[in-house]
């Protein structure tokens, strides 16, 4: 029964979560005011790291039908219905767009006595760089007057859990480590609705609710969470790469079975998932008194050189060394110990090293839980080309541990959502999935950033002011991409403010001719060259700050045009022309027959000569001549796999897409280094994270380059498809779409192509093949060409 017990318990600790649906909100749940007081331990300022476990009995007559509840937290809850998680959050946002889920308890509740608790805890000064936070609360509203019996007041009990503590380590803006002495922990199943709290003091009442625009009050500004339950799945860890101390069975850990350490022994385990993946571990343990046990967690492990450490492939074990952030647990001798994360950890390789003391100690178990946006696979591209399908596996499993409760950066380090990083996140996910709510969130949370000034910040939500100019006009990028690709205009007239704030911040930079001089703030390209703090020419100027402008001028004009204001789209379209012309006279080296990166003609690259194409101020007759010379000239400063992105499509535009194939060495060269997911940059011995989702772009390219599907009116309401195959002679796939899904497949036959096509209902466009133009309409196209 102990053994059961412990597997029930550890099991409905993680895994047992409310499916990942959209929050149901009422219409009264915005509107009617909440009468819960936000709560909180008694005697406790809410200002220091804590780990506090809320509890309220109810009794209920009768099953009922729904239960509707909202509930949130500082820092973060994790909500238990009578043992069974059923909610985590809030989800991030900041202080004046506090967010609250909405979750129906009915199916978890009983007749008779009933048991709601939380676990929430607050990391304070160890937070992570993207947690906001006020102080230390819980509040709980019931949806209408039946339901708020469970209101949090003081018909609440609360206590602070002494054996927990964080474990400060080297720079990680994430989440830190935990010290968890079972010694000092709350003892049983303190879920469960038997338990005896009887000695559990009560809560402390701090504040009213507030929901947004309610009025005035301290604290957090409430609203519902536009984003559903993070989906939590199982996931066993692969294999054991090593060991030291004893022998380890082989069913150990990839399946449930104990595992026994013996007195006064010390064992050190390298645990391989074989993949990076992002889950809360948990560990269930009995007997031991006296045990001390870590958990280290790597991306990756490292080779010991004379000036440091580099990375060889990710597949290798031998001779290296282990460094990871670390959970350490120091356990009581009892049954049923069980240690789950706060937070979900970010890991390929796990280091377990267990010190027993007297008594043996008994691992009942050791899992992960994988968590992560509840985005669903619903692209399919058929090919024969195993590389092909590699590729995008790797691409999306990046993107998926790139997409939590906001798009991230990198899951191991930061865990922050920078604009640079998140509009090509955002369009894998237009194309891959077609699930847009965490890209509109990120829109809405780039928005609230926004300074008096008018520039954002360079990554949202976070508790510290990084600000990359350039990254702002990649912002009125994002918001050409969601018009172009999602049928929701409105959306993104209601964003048309910001972006006309954002463009009169660069204006007080402009000079007479346009071109921009001495922009503050950090002005980030790429990490290539000088990329990384941005060129500058000798009169403070530089023609990768004028192009990304010229581009924000041109997708703003657009887009005034069609929903905004006529009088800023014909400022817009004015102030393009100029730059355009400024650019063009200013940069334009004749005799290379390209782009500058400043007026001195010292410098030149990639970069530069991409977006003056994606631009459009190249003449047509100069497209192509100069893609190939961004091909051939390695002098040039070259793309890191970030900006490789804009580059691809430069090239594209002049004409070479039928090379696409060959352009992916830095995919290649990560795989042969055993990489799981993308790394940050093309330093493979050198890079930090190995997790970056802006690698993720031919999840996008081989569907809008290869298979060649594009939008071709906002709204993706006409559709223009242009493949390029290259060496192919058959390929297929579908991607979504906001009505429906557009499939293609494209073989050879007798030396003649045959092309099917499907577009939604309602949806037209044209098919582009050598030069000539086919039109399409709604549902099934054929042609032989």
């Amino acid at each position: 029964m102990k053994k059961l017990y412990i597997f029930l318990f550890s099991l409905f600790l993680v895994t047992a979560i409310v499916p990942s649906k959209a929050q149901v909100i009422t219409p009264s749940a915005t509107l009617k005011p909440w009468n819960a007081k936000w709560i909180s331990a008694r005697g406790d300022e809410g200002r220091e790291y804590g780990v506090y476990h809320f509890r309220k009995n109810i009794n209920l007559t009768s099953k009922p039908a729904t239960f509707k509840i909202h509930v949130s937290a500082d820092n973060r809850y994790k909500l238990y219905v009578n043992g069974t998680l059923v909610s985590l959050g809030p989800a991030r946002g900041d202080t004046y767009f506090w967010n609250f889920e909405t979750i129906d308890l009915a199916p978890y509740l009983n007749v008779g006595k009933n048991l709601v608790s939380a676990l929430v805890f607050n990391e304070a000064e160890y937070r992570p760089e993207a947690q906001l936070t006020v102080r230390t609360a819980f509040i709980l509203q019931g949806n209408s007057a039946d339901e708020e019996i469970l209101n949090t007041n003081k018909s609440w009990k609360c206590i602070k859990n002494r054996g927990r503590k964080p474990i400060p380590g080297f720079f990680f803006a994430a989440t830190k480590g935990e010290m968890v002495d079972m010694n000092e922990s709350i003892k049983g199943d303190w879920t469960s609705v038997d338990f005896d709290d009887s000695t559990w003091p009560g809560v402390n009442e701090m504040f009213d609710g507030k929901l947004k625009g309610s009025g005035d009050g301290f604290g957090w500004s409430l609203v519902p969470s536009s984003i559903p339950q993070m989906e939590m799945t199982n996931q066993r860890i692969a294999t054991v790469r090593s060991a030291t101390g004893m022998s380890i069975p082989k069913l150990f850990p990839a399946q449930k079975a104990p595992l026994t350490i013996p007195a006064n022994t010390t064992v050190s385990l390298l645990l391989d998932q074989t993949f990076l993946t992002n889950a809360y571990i948990t560990l269930a343990l009995s007997k031991g008194k006296g045990a001390g046990l870590s958990l280290s967690y790597a991306e990756t492990l490292y080779d010991k050189v004379s000036d440091g450490y580099r990375k060889s492939n990710r597949n290798d074990v031998a001779g290296k060394e282990f460094i990871g952030r670390k959970d350490s647990i120091l356990t009581d001798g009892s049954d049923a110990q069980v240690f789950t994360t706060l937070n979900f950890r970010t890991y390929r390789y796990i280091k377990l090293v267990v010190h027993t003391k007297a008594e043996p100690l008994i691992i009942e178990d050791l899992y992960g839980t994988f968590t992560g946006y509840p985005f669903k696979q619903t692209a399919v591209l058929n090919t024969n080309n195993p590389e092909i399908k590699q590729i995008l596996d790797i691409g999306w499993r990046t993107a998926r541990l790139n997409a939590w409760e906001t798009y991230t950066d990198c899951p191991y380090y930061e865990q922050l959502q920078y604009i640079g990083d998140t509009r090509i996140q955002a369009m894998v996910s237009y194309y891959y999935s077609g699930d847009d709510r965490l890209a509109r969130n990120a829109i809405n949370l780039m928005d609230h950033s926004r300074l008096a000034e008018g520039v954002t910040f360079s990554r949202y939500p976070t508790h510290s002011s990084q600000i990359i100019s350039t990254f702002s006009l990649w912002y009125i990028g994002m918001l050409h991409d969601y018009w172009m690709y999602r049928d929701d205009s409105n959306f993104i007239k209601s964003k048309l403010t910001g972006e006309r704030a954002i463009l009169d911040f660069f204006s007080q930079y402009q000079q007479a001719d346009g071109s921009l001089k001495d922009v503050p703030y950090w002005t980030f390209v790429d990490w290539a060259g000088n990329m990384g703090w941005g060129p500058k020419g000798s009169d403070g100027s530089a023609a990768i700050y004028d192009l990304q402008l010229l581009l924000a001028y041109q997708w703003a004009a657009k887009m005034e045009a069609k929903m905004g204001l006529p009088v800023y789209a014909t400022l817009y379209n004015q102030k393009a022309k100029q730059l355009a012309e400024t650019i063009q006279r200013k940069y334009w080296d004749p005799a290379k027959k390209m782009y500058a990166d400043t007026k001195d003609k010292n410098e030149f690259s990639q970069h530069t000569n991409s977006l003056a194409i994606l631009s459009g101020i190249v003449k047509e007759g100069d497209i192509t001549p100069l893609c190939n010379m961004m091909l051939s000239d390695k002098s040039l400063t070259q793309c890191t796999v970030y900006f490789k992105y804009y580059l691809h499509q430069a090239l594209l535009k002049g004409g070479l897409g039928n090379d696409f194939m060959s352009w992916l060495d830095i995919w290649r060269e990560n795989i042969k280094m055993g990489m799981t997911t993308w790394a940050e940059d093309s330093s493979l011995s050198t890079v930090r994270s190995e997790c970056h989702a802006w690698g993720s772009s031919p999840n996008i390219e081989f569907f809008r380059m290869v298979l060649g599907i594009d939008s071709d009116s906002p709204g993706f309401n006409r559709v223009k498809i242009a493949p390029n195959l290259g060496s192919m002679t058959e390929i297929s796939g579908e991607m979504p779409h906001p009505h429906g899904k557009i499939a293609v497949a494209y073989k050879m036959e007798n030396n003649k192509w045959k092309v099917d096509i499907n577009l939604p209902e309602a949806i037209n466009g044209e098919f582009i093949w050598k030069g000539k133009t086919y039109k399409l309409k709604a549902g099934k196209n054929s042609f032989l060409i």
